[in-house]
């Protein structure tokens, strides 16, 4: 087997879990329509409602081709469906920057951000791995068992490369890199009196127990997303969605508490509370609870 072969035939596996991810982030998500409306599909389609539907749509096309590029990796018609969508991916990233620049891409869940290269290049690689799929010559597993110390080589360069085209632009992995930055340059989050770290399921019930929490609960959907700690505060980040008239708009809900705070020791201690629009990243509201920091209930 050929080093060309091997990359043909590990190729439906890297498709098939990006489509999947991303067929399933289209079909599972709640807020299709704000999603939707965050893309170009509406001026596409003639509205927000019909973009909706044709975003679910696409995600079914995904998670289909992904089933197919799983099971049946060798199936030329799969990988050459694979390959006009990947080509029907550029043309219309293609229009949403001609029409609309700043119009989100909408080609993985939660995405929020404008059509950038990363798209173009995702898009592309799509559509190429499509053809590579249809001349594919064993199933990947076959290819995998035959040789499985290239293919993990080929796998794990694919994989990288998929995931940071999947990244997005800076701020989707500086977040990481600042947290790593923290931990290297000894700042621990250390609670004062106590001789350790406050854990951070303590700083959450210590939130959801609080005013602030209070305040801001209408607007969080979900759980914790990340957390992060600098300069003596702790950082809470859950998204939500803002509701102004019949305008939703996805938002995320930022709390920075004290990092010393605990429940023994709650008074005195500082919770802010900002709420961020996702799509323009302007502050949409904030509140500064000041001391004492008040418990709800």
């Amino acid at each position: 087997m050929t080093n060309v072969t091997l990359v043909a035939s590990m190729v439906p596996l890297l498709l098939g879990g990006l489509l999947a991810w991303t067929g399933a982030g289209k079909l599972l998500s709640r807020a299709a329509r704000v999603q939707a409306a965050r893309t170009a599909l509406p001026r596409l389609t003639g509205g927000p409602g019909r973009a909706a539907v044709v975003l679910r749509a696409a995600g079914g096309a995904e998670a289909v081709l992904a089933a197919g590029l799983l099971a049946a990796p060798a199936a030329p018609v799969t990988g050459a469906a694979t390959a006009l969508l990947g080509a029907g991916f550029l043309a219309y990233l293609a229009y949403a920057r001609a029409v609309d620049p700043g119009a989100s891409c909408g080609c993985s869940a939660r995405e929020t951000d404008p059509v950038t290269w990363h798209s173009f290049v995702r898009a592309a690689a799509v559509a190429g791995g499509g053809v590579l799929a249809a001349a594919a010559a064993q199933p990947w597993w076959q290819a995998l068992a035959e040789r499985p110390a290239a293919a993990a080589v080929v796998l794990a360069g694919g994989a990288a490369g998929l995931a940071f085209l999947s990244a997005g632009p800076r701020r989707r992995w500086a977040v990481p890199l600042r947290r790593l930055r923290l931990r290297l340059s000894g700042h621990p989050l250390r609670a004062a009196g106590h001789g350790g770290t406050v854990p951070v399921a303590a700083s959450v019930e210590l939130l959801e127990r609080s005013l602030a929490w209070e305040a801001a609960a209408p607007l969080i959907r979900s759980g914790l997303v990340e957390h992060w700690e600098e300069d003596g505060w702790r950082i809470l980040h859950y998204t939500g969605v803002d509701a102004t008239g019949e305008r939703e708009r996805p938002v995320s809900v930022v709390f920075a508490m004290d990092a010393t705070a605990t429940l023994e020791a709650a008074r005195g201690h500082v919770i802010r509370v900002s709420v961020v629009d996702q799509e323009t990243e302007e502050v949409v509201t904030g509140r500064l609870i000041r001391e004492p920091l008040r418990l709800a209930g």
